[in-house]
């Protein structure tokens, strides 16, 4: 495995993350508990989970998490943890956002959850378009002189609110964001606009989500017919709309005698101001196709090859202004 440091922070994580969505939706107690052990197996440090995730209540997942540490073995130790907070976790007033009030009470309860007493890194899962940065950023430094966080990060973040946090981050004498997980892979590229760029400036990670953009990128035309998994809702009207491009990106990888998932992953790892993909195997088997791809090398011809399949971004202005 490889690893490289989260934006400008002095942690060093793997190259992949592992996403834990699919624990106890798709991937029961023991399989998730096989899926961590592998992981670490294959020198994977950076775990990636939210208080909200988890079927049929939310915070099974962490719970689960907090489990696996429990079993001793110096897992938590090698585990570089990323938890989220945002989403309402209950009906009553102030049990989501980012409220300090929220902040507090959400990290207490994930900390409980997961059985630790620090969280590497604490994510906003989203934007609170109702809280000052003032407010984020005063209850974000008592968590870390508590002890309780060491670094923040956002996701799903516009470029503009990256530079709000920082700068009045900045202005407090605090170090603010240290990496941005989004949405971002060879078919979805909104990103490069103005996040990456945003996150380049600022010395922040990027952790794509969805690399295989949902199974897209993964041969599903290959798989057509034969594959337990099905296509529902957008994801078979993208896939209706995108055919011929994903017929060509399935060709040009049988070309480099690569599977299309590997290549899918191995390009985001060339792609600059990117840490780690957030990987979601269902199974232990599914991290063996992911390691492959942090050792595949894709040629800058390569590289163009993909571009020209699937169009990127021009930095803003520049893409839609010259």
């Amino acid at each position: 495995m490889q690893y490289t440091h989260l934006g400008r922070s002095g942690l060093k994580v793997s190259r992949l993350c592992l996403g834990t969505m699919n624990f106890s939706w798709t991937t029961d107690k023991p399989d998730s508990f096989r899926v961590m052990d592998m992981a670490h197996d294959k020198g994977i440090n950076f775990f990636d989970t939210a208080n909200r995730y988890g079927r049929p209540i939310w915070g099974v997942t962490e719970e689960w998490i907090g489990e696996w540490f429990a079993q001793g073995g110096r897992r938590r130790e090698k585990t570089v943890l990323a938890t989220k907070l945002y989403g309402e976790m209950g009906d009553w007033p102030n049990e989501g956002k980012l409220s300090a009030l929220n902040i507090r009470r959400a990290l207490d309860a994930s900390l409980k959850r997961l059985k630790t007493d620090y969280v590497d890194l604490y994510q906003f899962h989203h934007i609170d378009r109702g809280t000052p940065w003032d407010e984020i950023w005063q209850a974000m430094d008592v968590a870390v002189q508590q002890g309780k966080i060491l670094y923040a990060g956002s996701s799903n973040f516009a470029g503009w609110h990256i530079a709000k946090a920082q700068a009045v981050a900045a202005k407090r004498n605090f170090t603010g964001l240290v990496s941005e997980q989004s949405i971002y892979n060879l078919i979805e590229r909104t990103v490069e606009l103005e996040v990456l760029p945003a996150a380049q400036d600022f010395g922040l990670g990027i952790i794509p989500w969805s690399p295989l953009h949902g199974g897209l990128l993964g041969g599903i035309l290959r798989k057509e017919g034969q594959s337990a998994r099905r296509l529902e809702g957008r994801a078979v009207e993208t896939l209706n709309r995108l055919r011929p491009q994903i017929e060509q990106y399935e060709a040009f990888c049988a070309e480099l005698g690569a599977e299309p998932g590997d290549v899918a992953l191995a390009w985001l790892l060339h792609q600059p101001a990117v840490t780690a993909p957030i990987i979601g195997p269902r199974t232990a088997e599914h991290l063996d196709a992911a390691e492959r791809a942090v050792a595949l090398q894709l040629s800058p011809e390569t590289l163009q090859k993909l571009d020209a399949i699937f169009p990127g971004h021009k930095t803003a202005p520049e893409d839609y202004a010259w």
